[in-house]
């Protein structure tokens, strides 16, 4: 671990007047079969290239969440800083946004890290036996006000949360150089 290492959530900052982008599709145009398969902490295979639906134009944003599954499409500047200091932690997917020639790439974390601090953490609630969800038994039904324990990440820059990976994580060198690189559509909340 590096010493006072600190850590932020990534989310897109969300504003009025920007662009809503869809659930992926496949070459096809139909809806990827699992979503969720993209924020789940390790790599993905990708069926052939991805169509992004614009679902609301407006402004372009660099990171966007995309769809119910939230699943980060960054434009290739992004890109290029996430590949150059975290190489082992993303995989970066070439998708076609709609009628947007820029070039976009799906970013997927491929570590998974179980490093939420829970009593450090405002609230967290898992799933029980009597929720009816036996998949998830054990895991977070909610986390508010998330924390980390950073001594639990070890060489991680970019990765999910276990139980949580609906957490995108990114190191404070990652967070420095996307704000540096004036990033539209970033935001950034430590953990």
């Amino acid at each position: 671990m590096r010493p006072h290492s600190r850590y932020f959530l990534l989310k897109e900052d969300v504003k009025a007047g920007a662009w809503f982008l869809g659930d992926p599709l496949d070459a096809l145009g139909q809806k990827v079969e699992d979503i969720w398969a993209f924020t789940e902490g390790r790599p993905v295979q990708a069926q052939g290239r991805l169509k992004i639906p614009v679902i609301e134009p407006g402004l372009r944003l660099e990171f966007s969440a995309a769809g119910v599954g939230a699943t980060p499409i960054v434009h290739v500047r992004v890109a290029t800083v996430l590949a150059e200091l975290a190489p082992e932690d993303v995989q970066l997917i070439p998708v076609e946004v709609e009628g947007c020639p820029d070039q976009f790439l799906m970013l997927v974390a491929t570590k998974l890290v179980r490093c939420i601090d829970e009593t450090a953490s405002r609230e967290v609630q898992r799933y029980g036996p009597d929720d009816g969800r036996p998949e998830k038994l054990g895991q977070y039904q909610s986390v508010a006000g998330m924390r980390i324990d950073p001594a639990q990440v070890g060489d991680a820059k970019v990765f999910r949360t276990w139980g949580w990976t609906i957490a995108l994580v990114v190191s404070e060198d990652i967070k420095n150089s996307l704000e540096r690189a004036k990033i539209e559509g970033a935001t950034f909340e430590e953990v």
